[in-house]
């Protein structure tokens, strides 16, 4: 990359030379494209790789898979070991239905005695049975609503360490949907079906040729003379003397000063300062990577 930085400069000074106040252009550089190179995610054998170079592509388009048999394996296990920890869940209202019931009756033959007692037709010590009955109903009540309360907490916990897993294990297999995070063109396959995937292995490179960038180098003195977003021509060279005019956007400038490369510049000339710049251009198929380009402000 420092290489091919050093011969775009030293291409653009060299051209700016031989340029020299005949106003051909203002700068010259190479067109460059936006390449991102899309690495497996998952583990796993390729199973289909769609992606032969030259293809056009939008992002996210599936281009192909890898094997996710023991990834959907390994789901279903835990599906079901979902469903058993669910099923194991206790109804908290059937559960304690019965006891409610027994002391519901308890309840209501306290109120008999009470007016029994009253009435001199029952002992106090009937009375004082049924009460301690009712509070000993009460209490197993209340200890047995706690014990389900907390296996039910208990289970919650492992259906949600379960769902949690689940919701890994998804996204592991989606990770193992090969496609493009970009629109653009394949530039170069890396893989092919039936070779093996590991988590970062490049399977290809994808490019986006519909919008090409021009990196150019400008002097100090043309740096005051342009802006972000001001529009410029472009100019393709497509061999011989041949070139394709296009519009072009200024889109990047750089804030910091480079030294010119050494191997063109004479020893007083070497303290010259450069900026690299980005002119954007709507590709119609026409500019290829790699070629020259030149610049009018």
């Amino acid at each position: 990359m420092k290489s091919f930085k050093l011969l775009v400069m030293g291409m653009t000074v060299l051209f700016s030379a031989c340029g020299d106040g005949k106003g051909d252009y203002d700068a010259s550089g190479i067109f460059e494209t936006t390449e991102v190179i899309v690495s497996a995610k998952g583990n796993g054998e390729i199973m289909q790789l769609n992606a032969e170079e030259g293809l056009e592509v939008t992002a996210n388009q599936p281009l192909g898979y890898i094997d996710t048999t023991q990834l959907s394996l390994k789901r279903q296990q835990l599906v079901a070991t979902l469903s058993a920890t669910d099923s194991k869940r206790l109804n908290k209202s059937r559960q304690l239905a019965s006891q409610r019931k027994q002391i519901e009756n308890l309840t209501n033959e306290q109120r008999r005695f009470e007016a029994l007692v009253k009435a001199n037709a029952a002992t106090q010590k009937q009375l004082d049975d049924i009460n301690y009955q009712l509070g000993v109903l009460e209490k197993q009540l209340a200890a047995t609503a706690e014990q389900i309360g907390n296996s039910n907490s208990s289970l919650s916990g492992q259906s949600s360490s379960i769902l949690a897993q689940i919701a890994q294990i998804d996204d592991q297999i989606k990770n193992c949907i090969i496609n493009s995070p970009i629109e653009g063109t394949i530039l170069t396959k890396y893989a092919e079906q039936g070779e093996y995937a590991t988590p970062g292995r490049a399977l290809f490179k994808v490019g986006n040729i519909k919008e090409m960038k021009l990196r150019a180098y400008i002097g100090a003195d043309q740096l005051t003379t342009i802006t972000l977003g001001q529009k410029v021509k472009v100019y393709a060279d497509l061999g011989e003397s041949d070139r394709k005019e296009f519009e072009g956007t200024v889109s990047w400038i750089s804030d910091e000063a480079e030294f010119t490369p050494k191997t063109i510049q004479t020893r007083s000339e070497r303290s010259n300062l450069v900026y690299a710049i980005k002119i954007t251009v709507k590709n119609d198929k026409t500019i290829k990577r790699g070629m020259y380009g030149d610049i009018k402000f």
